[in-house]
């Protein structure tokens, strides 16, 4: 007997409706940061890879312990202000990515108690079906479709 029901914490509609509102209040807050970029552009400007941002921290370091060696060209506020909203975002997206892997995990659960709950549906389907209950077997036509006929298909269940 398969495992079912691996996930039976649901979401309330009032909470449901709570999420809901603070993605239009975070995607609101975040409208004026949001650059739309080319695949062109992500390349072009891509993310600096560790090696480099080990190279922006000292040079930040040698600025804020050592300013008089640092190059009087550059705009140093807005070089702290872009290291400052670098930050905020980085952490921002861990935050955000973990969230979605919870949400994710969650969902797989979920779409699994469905799929097993829908297997059990089609099995006594086809009980009903072959003892000859009206309705059955028109069910078990519709829902045939979704099974492989051939084992080697990976991933499909196989009917015989």
């Amino acid at each position: 007997m398969p495992l079912i029901n691996l996930r039976s914490v649901h979401l309330t509609p009032a909470e449901i409706t709570t999420i809901k509102q603070a993605m239009v209040d975070l995607e609101t807050t975040l409208q004026n940061i949001n650059v739309p970029l080319t695949p062109e552009d992500r390349s072009r400007y891509g993310s600096i890879n560790e090696q480099n941002k080990l190279l922006v921290n000292k040079v930040k370091d040698f600025y804020v312990n050592s300013p008089e060696l640092s190059v009087t060209d550059v705009d140093w506020v807005e070089f702290d202000r872009d290291y400052e909203s670098r930050g905020h975002y980085e952490s921002l997206i861990a935050r955000l990515e973990s969230l979605a892997l919870n949400l994710r995990n969650a969902k797989i659960l979920h779409d699994y108690d469905n799929y097993q709950t829908a297997l059990s549906d089609y099995a006594y389907t086809s009980y009903r079906a072959g003892s000859g209950t009206p309705g059955y077997e028109t069910k078990m036509t519709e829902l045939k479709q979704f099974f492989a006929k051939n084992p080697k298909q990976k991933g499909a269940p196989i009917v015989e």
